[in-house]
């Protein structure tokens, strides 16, 4: 870490680093942060922990950047972002710390809600308005069905929130109907709105499954994309240009390409 820490500094150097870093600050840096946290569950998926290793490294190098570019304003440095880390897990994780026991997993996360409230309440005390809320502290910049699922776990934890999955596909079905009603009206911002209730309601309903949304949807486009390339593969033996193809031929090979990679990419459903 030392090592890290000087070698950032040097190329923030403004007489002997490198230009690029001396120009970046935080909001240039957005961007890199969030590719490089993408890249290392990418690596995860793939299950290639060489590339894992080297991607960890990169996403460590964007705390470094943002800590050194903190400590050159005068905010914090490194050591506070790793010291309050520190102390946010020994304070969440009093079973472990601590004295204190849990009866199940249940009441072990809601004590963990608790706490997190208990953080964002001395937070607010600290702002203006002196208020809180039970969804402070969401980052809304997340991905919409992480951010969506995120939403409704706090509500989950706080009560709000159906006991079982049975009414959530009842309620699944009739967004999806209210969703044909706007689609039939033609009114598009209707539609937007409808459309944005189904795909809410779906994340409770992944939610209630026990399934991350974010990761069956990303399982899904593989999939897709799995049995796009086979198609384009076939095509392509068969000498035509894709767009030559009648779209009846491209369904048939879609149904082959089910049966040949079924059990081959993350979604082994051969739906």
């Amino acid at each position: 870490m030392d090592r890290l820490l000087s070698i950032v500094r040097r190329l923030r150097d403004p007489e002997h680093g490198c230009s690029w870093d001396c120009k970046q600050d935080f909001r240039s840096l957005i961007p890199c942060t969030l590719e490089e946290s993408y890249e290392v569950c990418e690596a995860i998926e793939k299950g290639n922990f060489d590339e894992l290793r080297e991607e960890l490294g990169d996403l460590l190098l964007q705390v470094v950047f943002h800590s050194t570019i903190a400590e050159e304003e005068g905010l914090f440095d490194f050591e506070a972002v790793a010291g309050e880390i520190c102390d946010k897990l020994v304070r969440r994780h009093p079973h472990v710390f601590g004295n204190v026991t849990y009866a199940s997993d249940e009441e072990r996360i809601k004590a963990w809600e608790a706490a997190k409230s208990d953080e964002r309440r001395r937070k607010a005390e600290k702002d203006e308005s002196g208020t809180s809320s039970i969804l402070d502290g969401l980052t809304s910049s997340l991905p919409s069905l992480m951010f969506a699922s995120k939403m409704q776990r706090r509500a989950s934890i706080h009560g709000f929130d159906w006991t079982e999955a049975a009414p959530v596909f009842d309620k699944v079905e009739e967004e999806l109907e209210e969703l044909r009603d706007a689609w039939k009206s033609g009114h598009q911002a209707h539609v937007r709105e409808e459309l944005g209730d189904l795909l809410f309601v779906t994340v409770n309903l992944a939610r209630h499954l026990q399934v991350e949304s974010e990761t069956a949807l990303r399982e899904a486009s593989r999939k897709f994309e799995s049995r796009f390339r086979y198609i384009e593969e076939q095509v392509a033996r068969s000498g035509r240009e894709f767009d030559d193809c009648p779209l009846e031929e491209l369904d048939a090979f879609w149904d082959e390409a089910k049966v040949s990679l079924a059990g081959k990419s993350p979604a082994v459903s051969t739906d």
